[in-house]
């Protein structure tokens, strides 16, 4: 989908050269990293003008966030459920435990786009959407995982295309 962009959201669920090419996935490697970082400041100061708790980053969460992204890049689907069929919640389970808390809760915003996609693009984009706002602005989440994937020919739902996939894992575990 050239130009376009898809997203989706999930509401909480409780419980040529060598040289060339280097410096091309150097880029690339930047962008995802900058994106991620912009993503979690546009957010934090989006809640805070809400007057919500900031989001930590989470070291599981982003590894969950990780290795979907990853998944749907390299299977060509885009969905929040994992490609074997589970649902999301089992996915970011295995990541960020509920064992030994009280209370657990997580939730899911996805994107894909085109390669230029920045934070504040991103951010807006979720927050036209009210499935993703009310992700964003949900006062129970305390922790986030962030991943963001530039894919260079992408296959599937994403018609071997460059674009770049962002999941966001939101959670909180008391």
């Amino acid at each position: 989908m050239a130009g376009g962009l898809v997203l989706l959201a999930l509401a909480a669920v409780i419980a040529p050269a060598a040289t060339a090419r280097t410096t091309h996935a150097t880029q690339h490697a930047q962008t995802k990293a900058s994106l991620q970082a912009g993503i979690l400041q546009e957010l934090n100061a989006l809640r805070a003008s809400h007057h919500l708790h900031p989001l930590t980053l989470s070291r599981s969460l982003s590894a969950a966030s990780l290795a979907h992204t990853k998944e749907m890049a390299a299977d060509g689907y885009f969905a929040h459920d994992s490609g074997d069929g589970s649902a999301f919640w089992k996915r970011i389970q295995h990541f960020y435990a509920a064992s030994g808390y009280g209370y657990w809760s997580v939730g899911e915003n996805l994107l894909w786009s085109t390669p230029d996609v920045n934070s504040p693009g991103a951010i807006k984009l979720w927050w036209n959407s009210p499935e993703h706002k009310k992700n964003m602005l949900d006062p129970r989440w305390r922790e986030i995982g962030i991943a963001a994937l530039h894919i260079g020919t992408a296959p599937g739902v994403y018609g071997d295309q460059e674009v770049t996939i962002v999941t966001t894992d939101f959670g909180v575990r008391r």
